[in-house]
């Protein structure tokens, strides 16, 4: 599944399956190896135009809380097929201007060797009350650093499709 074949299709599969209505455009589709992320655009509230930013922040988040109690049962079917058929778990979430709300994602342990010094960083980002455990602050410290390496990141994910191109087109030696 990781091809630029097999993501596409997984594209395709989601944009035939959502209702057209949910979102403003096709849904952004993430993926990884245990699961997919469904990020669709969400109009911003008529009302929340001539507002102030509290009005307009508040009216956001109902419309936001609006989508997903009237989308659920909806939504958890169309996750359950795609599962079924990705073996993947599947989340959901929504874009409304610069705001991005997820409502539900996968948590998966992560097995890591950490010396002292770096369990000492996470154990205080613990005492400092940033986070409840040490996997808290490790899960601040990664979006901490994605956070500020976005096009670095960005250009290592295009440069690993690219592999995923030129792999794919090579020789066939499975036979």
């Amino acid at each position: 599944m990781e091809n630029e074949e097999a993501r596409e299709k997984l594209r395709g599969w989601f944009s035939g399956r959502l209702p057209e209505e949910w979102f403003e455009g096709p849904p952004e589709i993430v993926l990884d190896r245990e699961e997919i992320s469904v990020i669709g655009t969400l109009r911003p509230p008529a009302s929340a135009q001539d507002a102030s930013e509290v009005e307009r922040a508040a009216a956001v988040e109902g419309g936001v809380q609006r989508f997903r109690e009237e989308t659920r049962e909806r939504r958890i079917e169309i996750a359950r097929e795609a599962e079924h058929r990705f073996r993947r778990k599947v989340s959901w979430g929504v874009r409304v201007g610069d705001r991005t709300v997820m409502f539900t994602t996968l948590s998966v342990p992560v097995m890591t060797r950490l010396r002292q010094q770096e369990r000492r960083v996470l154990d205080t980002l613990v005492a400092a009350g940033v986070a409840r455990s040490r996997s808290d602050a490790l899960a601040w410290c990664v979006r901490l650093v994605g956070a500020h390496t976005d096009t670095w990141l960005a250009d290592l994910r295009d440069a690993l499709q690219q592999v995923d191109r030129v792999r794919a087109s090579g020789p066939d030696l499975s036979s």
